[in-house]
């Protein structure tokens, strides 16, 4: 693992700066180089017919949010109150605080461009009439804002009645009286919280009828693209209708399309109403509402790159729309569509270079607008013969319920789900992320993002979700005993519910076997179950610890509850515990499970990153782990073995009980050989540990369980997690990315020692392997760390025996290969060993040991040299428990006659230099 008190309303209103920049005079940063939304054509001047006349409008992209439909014409009218002169009484004090820095000039919002200028039309004590020139509109919308109004208290602080809320709800301000030129009139109301809100809106007071000036529109997560608030960069959403300013937008249908209006009259009745301007629009709907989502293919030209940054309106730089928004857009992901049932579980799609999957909502007179002046109404590519540059993706629309079972007694299963369309395009149930973040510490949902790019989600047994009419396609996965399923499916407008059956083939679970991940971060002790179950993990170990100054799941540690055992409330066949990684950032890391009572602190220290700077080396890893067992936990070293010091020394104390194989997101790599070599120095000495499987998993860039630890529980014990912990301390284990084994030497599993004369012998060497998931290749017989015997196997299931002829103690483990058809061939499996003690014959390696010294020592300069001292006392205990297990791996070494140079801080009397 490398790596002022505000309020609700406050955190809301810094979300949603940019709306509030949105008619400031203050500059927003420029939209990015390229295609940006100032090269958009219709953002340059602009002619609009007026009345008949011609009117020339140039807009400054920083007031606007996006681009305008050709479908509406401003509407020229002469205010009757310039901003300077609106002042206090006039105004509200708030009001004239802020008008000073109002922007008024031309803008767009919602697709609808408006000819404001520095005269607006102020209703309040008299009414207002204006000409205009005749012109004919099926709609009319109007942009303007309210003043704010107090809400009166009695003498005990209490509201007035009728209390109609901050927002005034349904108090009639105005009447706005169209005037034909035929010299009929239309008045309509225009009440607060339905044609009008106020200019400072108070969160939750939403407006009914109306909408605020600037439309909604996508962030990015901050991983993506740097944001102000991470946190809520997650949301990848801002509504638009907050901020110092804000203007709402009302749509007026009008009853007489076929008559001209030749002007307007406002009528004030409670309040000041700030009318910027009108205008014209001739859509056949209301022009404010957009349809639900939809999704589209747009081609980029050969020479051009997907640019999917956005800038500070939610534009893209390459395609926008006007009545509507671009959700969110990424390249296009391409899988074997044709020949998805015979292709591989979690395989990566390929990654299109010029096609991007946009995802929309619009008004259905919406038109696309492109970089290079292009303009593609909604209605050509939702037609027969769309553009090629734009296809449509068939809308997601079907509502089925998707019901995993096991095969024959029809039981709901937890699994791993991934659905996509013809297009690619991923489908995530109603109650998951449609966008999962993959980012480190950003969201911690239950999603599986393969390298970035194959979505997947877990589910208890069944979901519900949206598909498009015609094949879509299922990827359903639970662990490594059951075949995992891909399969293309015809929904049909008449489809409901889509039932996939699992069938179990390898019985490793009925044999007495249970999986572990014993390293995962960052979940919910719920969301770690579910995840488990989904994986097929029985023993999920979430671990709280400390980043620097960032605590995780902390709180969720009690030193007691095994969540989803009987005793709380399970089933006991899938458990989440919650332990502690323990971590120095020199020393080493050291994961500490299963632990009762309090939490063990400090769970970091000496500096960072692993811990605050500053703080002091106070305690060891070795002393983590003595602790560990005084509270009956158990000790894994994660990620072994990095980072490679202290942890040394905690081997030769005795106080380990496993080495960890650790996979982070990397599907493919398999079992490192650097940590396999490191832990077999320690195995040729002797000093024997178990081999465990454990994720680190800190994101959903892995999955739990990827790689994962088998545990063979004894035969006589109920499966729970103290007999988990116990199977761990015998070292009755195998760490596997797929590949399951039953392993044994003379009829003795994993983690056995047996003892021989020391005339030696000969032992019966069994095996057995399968595999559902990683295509086997070989399997191999790893004796001292050397390969002894390699056998070519099959892909999916083999078994074998060989003898061994043992002449000095040595230890025996089994290692299996593996790859997938379009992979690199890793090490897939490999087993804890069995230790084979031949009297007279100690377990030695002079090479491995000198390096293990060497390893204990660097540790003891580090607490003598650059480890921030803390209190004399506990530097001198550190050090005598370091100086022991230095002495007592020092003393075998010279018991072999070896002897060797000592680093400067370790010379001492009695040694001889040969």
């Amino acid at each position: 693992m490398i790596l002022p008190k505000i309020t609700r309303r406050d955190l809301l209103k810094n979300v949603t700066v940019f709306s509030s920049l949105f008619l400031f005079k203050k500059a927003l940063p420029a939209p990015v180089d390229g295609y940006g939304k100032k090269d958009l054509p219709n953002l340059r001047e602009s002619v609009f017919l007026s009345g008949g006349k011609k009117l020339k409008i140039k807009f400054d992209p920083k007031s606007c949010d996006g681009p305008y439909s050709a479908l509406f014409n401003p509407v020229v009218i002469e205010g009757n109150r310039r901003l300077q002169k609106l002042v206090e009484p006039l105004v509200s004090k708030q009001m004239a605080e802020i008008l000073p820095n109002v922007f008024a000039g031309p803008r767009i919002g919602w697709g609808v461009p408006f000819a404001v200028n520095q005269k607006a039309v102020f209703i309040k004590d008299a009414p207002v009439s204006i000409d205009a020139h005749p012109f004919k509109a099926k709609w009319l919308v109007f942009l303007h804002t309210a003043d704010l109004a107090e809400m009166p208290r009695d003498p005990f602080g209490l509201y007035e009645s009728p209390f109609k809320g901050e927002g005034r709800l349904g108090e009639l301000i105005a009447d706005y009286i169209i005037v034909y030129a035929d010299g009929t009139r239309e008045s309509t109301a225009i009440k607060r919280r339905h044609q009008i809100g106020m200019f400072h809106r108070q969160w939750g007071e939403n407006c009914f009828e109306s909408v605020a000036h600037h439309k909604s529109y996508p962030t990015r997560a901050h991983h993506e693209q740097t944001a102000v608030d991470w946190g809520w960069s997650q949301t990848r959403v801002n509504a638009g209708d907050d901020g110092q300013w804000v203007n709402w937008l009302w749509a007026w249908e009008n009853p007489h399309p076929e008559k001209e209006i030749a002007g307007f009259r406002f009528e004030p009745m409670n309040g000041a109403v700030v009318l910027w301007a009108i205008t014209a629009g001739d859509v056949s709907s209301y022009p404010l509402r957009w349809r639900p989502r939809r999704k589209a293919l747009f081609s980029l030209p050969s020479h051009l790159e997907f640019d999917p940054r956005l800038d500070d309106q939610g534009l893209l730089s390459q395609i926008q729309l006007d009545m509507g928004q671009i959700i969110s857009a990424s390249l296009r992901l391409s899988y074997p569509n044709d020949r998805w049932p015979q292709s591989y579980n979690n395989a990566l799609p390929e990654v299109s270079r010029r096609e991007v999957l946009i995802e929309y909502a619009s008004h259905p007179e919406a038109c696309f607008h492109l970089s290079d002046g292009t303009t593609i109404p909604i209605a050509d590519l939702e037609g027969k013969r769309p553009p090629e540059r734009l296809r449509p993706v068939v809308p997601a629309s079907q509502k089925v319920l998707i019901k995993v079972v096991e095969k024959g007694n029809k039981k709901p299963v937890a699994v791993k789900l991934h659905v996509h369309g013809e297009a690619g395009e991923y489908l995530a149930p109603l109650d998951r992320h449609r966008l999962p973040n993959s980012a480190w510490f950003e969201d911690y949902s239950v999603d599986f993002v393969h390298n970035g790019a194959h979505n997947c989600t877990y589910i208890p047994g069944e979901t519900v979700i949206y598909l498009p009419v015609g094949n879509v396609y299922i990827e359903v996965s639970k662990g490594f005993e059951i075949p995992p399923v891909r399969q293309a499916v015809a929904v049909t407008p008449e489809t409901k519910e889509i039932t996939i059956e699992l069938e179990k083939v390898l019985r490793w679970r009925e044999k007495g076997w249970v999986t572990a991940d014993t390293h995962v971060h960052f979940l919910s002790p719920n969301s770690a179950l579910l995840e488990g179950a989904g994986e097929g993990v029985n023993v999920v170990n979430l671990l709280a610890t400390q980043l620097g100054e960032l605590m995780t799941n902390v709180s969720d540690f009690d030193g007691e509850t095994t969540h989803g055992s009987k005793e709380a409330g399970g089933d006991g066949e899938y458990l989440v515990r919650v332990g502690t990684e323990n971590r120095q950032h020199v020393l080493g890391h050291i994961s500490l499970l299963g632990y009762n009572g309090n939490i063990i602190v400090p769970m970091t220290t000496g500096g960072p990153d692993e811990s605050a700077i500053g703080d002091p080396v106070e305690v060891l890893l070795t002393e983590w782990a003595r602790q560990c067992r005084k509270q009956r936990g158990i000790v894994i070293l994660p990620h072994f073995p990095n980072p490679r010091s202290e942890h040394a020394a905690s081997i030769v104390d005795g106080n380990i009980d496993g080495v960890e194989m650790t996979s982070w997101g990397n599907l493919y790599a398999g079992i490192n050989p650097y940590s396999l070599c490191d832990w077999y120095r320690y195995l040729n000495c002797g000093y024997f540990v178990a081999a465990v499987g454990g994720t680190d998993k800190m994101s959903a860039r892995t999955a739990v369980g990827t790689v994962r630890t088998y545990a063979k529980m004894d035969t006589e014990n109920e499966f729970n997690y103290q007999t988990w912990m116990e199977a761990i301390r015998k070292g009755h284990t195998f760490v596997t990315y797929g590949p399951l084994m039953e392993f044994g030497v003379d009829g003795k599993p994993p983690g056995s020692r047996i003892n021989m004369s020391s005339t030696g012998g000969t032992v019966d060497i069994t095996w057995k392997v399968a595999s559902v998931t990683v295509p086997m290749s070989k399997v191999e017989l790893v004796v001292n760390g050397e390969i002894k015997e390699s056998r070519g196997i099959r892909p999916d299931r083999d078994e074998d025996h060989w003898s061994l002829k043992i002449d000095k103690s040595s230890w025996i483990a089994l290692l299996v290969r593996g790859h997938y058809p379009d992979k690199p061939e890793i090490i897939a499996a490999h087993s804890s060993p069995v230790m084979i003690q031949v009297e007279g014959s100690p377990f030695y390696a002079g090479a491995d040991a000198m390096t293990i010294l060497e390893q204990i020592e660097g540790a003891m300069a580090y607490v003598d040299t650059v480890g921030t001292r803390a209190e004399d006392v506990a530097y001198k205990r550190m050090r005598l428990i370091l100086e022991s297990a230095h002495r007592s791996l020092h003393n075998r070494m010279h018991q072999f006659g070896m002897y060797h140079h000592h680093t400067p801080p370790e010379h001492h009397a009695e040694h001889r230099h040969g």
